[in-house]
């Protein structure tokens, strides 16, 4: 599987992502620079390359990546130098909790009138585990009311079946050894919790399912609080613990040639640095750590985009075997990336940076291949939301 990211800016050579296995890959670039367009067209090439063998899922803090079901007409000519042709994906709009308490009415019926299936994201509280639980109220495990949490999950988790907030309300009650001020404060917790929408009471499905090979996944986090411990950190933790059972469950049916119920999975974080913050933890990093270190057995890729390479935590850093850079400024980002030199590369990978000039303009460094490349990256074939204003069609060859 060759995925084609762009031409070198020396020799106008094709240059391809070779996709066979999974990846940890980073996505960097300054502000307006082409960070989140060249991960729309990593997602292109995925649908065309791969078609129902891989499960792109795109985690959207910003909310911009559902017009990619509109065709770019506005790069036509750019495209077609390219040998390429406009094109609108079939787009599935992951919202967690009711999408009709997050998103305007008028809004939601324009985007279901563009044809965008906008989707409720079903998470049920046995998703995550009891440390899970405790992570999330930010109690310690070992104190009064984290012991009462822990117990009443870990109760409900052993009947091997999903559960609502209101039986873990009920098992916290029923806690015949807990104070009645650890349960209070924990009622509190739990019913905030409950208020969030973002737990399914009934009519749930496993996570697994609801994400559909061959076309564009996107989670909409927009809409929910940011922070180390917010709804956007609890959905992304969430995804990625059960994602990663799933995929390890299916890689080991596919090790005796059985059928397998999920595909491989492909996971692009645009802003990763919310996620996978250096210096500090969240409700999803260890997951995400996990997905860069462990992933390439089960099939699972993952890719980090972000403004800042500082603030992506030096863990997933290394263990990224793609870095695709536009033009950075800052000298933490700079030494953040130039750390990651490796000898092949002819010279340190500040000097390539410094040398691209040009908005669409990256260096890809290959660790598998072993290979650095110049290049432009190819133009969209659907619409780029991540802009301020649109791309003009006069103009847009000479960017891209």
């Amino acid at each position: 599987m060759k995925l084609l990211l762009g031409r070198t800016i020396q020799d106008n050579d094709p240059v391809y992502l070779t996709a066979r296995g999974a990846h940890a890959a980073l996505i960097c670039g300054k502000r307006g620079s082409g960070k989140s367009y060249t991960l729309g067209v990593v997602v292109e090439e995925l649908i065309a390359q791969a078609e129902n063998q891989v499960i792109p899922i795109i985690v959207d803090p910003m909310g911009v990546y559902h017009t990619m079901i509109q065709a770019n007409l506005a790069q036509q000519e750019a495209l077609f130098e390219w040998g390429l042709s406009t094109k609108g994906y079939d787009i599935r709009l992951l919202i967690p909790g009711e999408p009709d308490l997050l998103y305007d009415r008028d809004v939601l019926a324009a985007l279901k009138d563009r044809g965008v299936a906008v989707v409720s994201l079903q998470l049920n509280p046995s998703d995550l585990t009891p440390d899970g639980w405790c992570d999330l109220f930010d109690v310690d495990v070992n104190k009064p009311m984290g012991i009462v949490l822990f117990r009443a999950v870990q109760r409900l988790s052993h009947k091997d079946e999903n559960f609502s907030i209101q039986q873990i309300i009920k098992a916290v009650e029923l806690d015949g050894r807990a104070q009645d001020t650890s349960k209070e404060a924990l009622l509190n917790r739990l019913e905030a919790a409950r208020g969030w929408q973002i737990f399914s009471e009934d009519h749930y499905r496993p996570l697994q399912e609801q994400f559909v090979p061959g076309k564009v996944n996107i989670v909409d986090l927009s809409r929910l609080e940011p922070g180390p411990r917010g709804r956007r950190n609890l959905t992304v933790s969430i995804i990625a613990r059960n994602l990663f059972r799933a995929r390890a469950d299916a890689r080991l049916r596919e090790e005796f040639n059985l059928a397998s119920p999920l595909p491989r999975v492909w996971m692009l974080i645009d802003e990763a640095h919310q996620f996978v913050p250096s210096g500090s933890s969240t409700l999803a990093k260890d997951q995400l750590v996990r997905w860069a270190k462990e992933g390439r057995q089960p099939g699972l890729s993952l890719v980090v985009a972000t403004q800042q390479p500082s603030a992506i935590d030096p863990e997933v850093l290394s263990q990224c075997d793609i870095i695709l850079s536009h033009k950075l400024t800052t000298r933490a980002d700079i030494g953040a990336l130039n750390s990651l030199s490796q000898d092949y590369m002819g010279s340190e990978l500040r000097t390539y940076i410094r040398n691209l000039k040009r908005t669409g303009e990256a260096v890809l460094v290959d660790d598998e291949l072993e290979t650095v490349a110049m290049l432009r990256i190819r133009p969209r074939r659907s619409q780029h939301g991540g802009s301020t204003e649109p791309p003009q069609e006069e103009n847009a060859f000479d960017i891209w």
